[in-house]
């Protein structure tokens, strides 16, 4: 048997040996891409090395935006002594209504301002108060292979402090509602688990669910799952087990998965779907409205 092993262990190191004799931009590339997948918040382990999982990822288009009068920088304090900074745009009444925006692997862009303020703008009957949180520490990224570089360095207990900063910013009175996309789709629903019972919605765009059910068993929220359908990544496969574990803990949800490719909700995304990006930010806006 240790004769059998020691074999199987050099044939495998010749064939990991073999595989990583590419140039040095190869194996570069492969590296962000194995980091690129261990969003640490959830078990994306199986898509480590996958080059084809960078390059789905498009260099997003440049988009222009201003902010309106409202919104601006805020900064707080987090759990590990540092301090975090985000962009909040503030009902100008007084309100305990907050929606926490998380951002794609690209980091807290202007397309996800754009957003953000496009939910408060929707919202604004509701005085729901809309904040981007910035998990990357102001790292912005306008090529995939920064982007993977970026998510490399995010550290779960990074994120984790940020969020918790922020949840504590807002005040414990405060209805917490999450909304991301990607990476921010997978945070998203860790945002919701670390708001506990202050959380009352959760919005996940095609996202890594959490496959603990111990943990999930703890969420507070419920959740509007919104996937595409053409990925082969997080898959239908996932997406179902995520449904199923859900009903399981009777926990409220809605899942939906739309025949099209990852972030085809993102307008700057050359593979943006209008109409299904459209038809998902309704669902999103319908969800939070009943949820405040």
């Amino acid at each position: 048997m240790l004769k059998y092993s020691l074999k199987s262990l050099l044939l495998l190191c010749i064939i990991v040996l073999g595989c990583t004799s590419n140039n040095e931009e190869n194996l570069a590339v492969e590296e962000m891409g194995r980091f690129c997948c261990d969003v640490q918040t959830a078990d994306m382990k199986s898509f480590l090395g996958d080059n084809a999982f960078i390059n789905s990822h498009l260099n997003p288009q440049k988009i222009d935006y201003t902010p309106i009068e409202e919104g601006s920088e805020i900064s707080f304090d987090t759990p590990d002594g540092q301090k975090a900074k985000a962009f909040a745009f503030m009902s100008k009444k007084k309100s305990d209504k907050y929606l926490f925006v998380i951002h794609e692997w690209w980091g807290l862009n202007n397309h996800i301002k754009k957003e953000a303020e496009k939910f408060f703008l929707d919202l604004q009957k509701k005085n729901v108060n809309v904040i981007a949180l910035d998990l990357y520490d102001g790292k912005v990224a306008e090529k995939r292979e920064d982007a993977a570089k970026y998510m490399q360095e995010n550290s779960k207990e990074r994120s984790e402090n940020i969020i918790n900063g922020l949840v504590k910013y807002v005040g414990a009175k405060a209805k917490i509602a999450t909304i991301g996309w990607c990476f921010g789709g997978g945070w998203s629903l860790q945002a919701s688990l670390l708001a506990q019972k202050q959380a009352v919605g959760c919005i996940i765009y095609y996202g890594m669910p959490e496959k603990d059910k111990e943990k999930l068993g703890k969420l507070n929220a419920e959740v509007l799952g919104i996937f595409a359908g053409q990925e082969k990544w997080i898959n239908k496969e996932v997406v179902n087990t995520f449904e199923n574990d859900l009903k399981s803990l009777k926990k409220k949800n809605t899942i939906k998965i739309f025949d099209a490719e990852h972030a085809f909700a993102n307008p700057s995304n050359p593979k943006y779907n209008e109409a299904f990006a459209k038809e998902a930010y309704n669902m999103s806006l319908n969800f939070l409205k009943k949820k405040f």
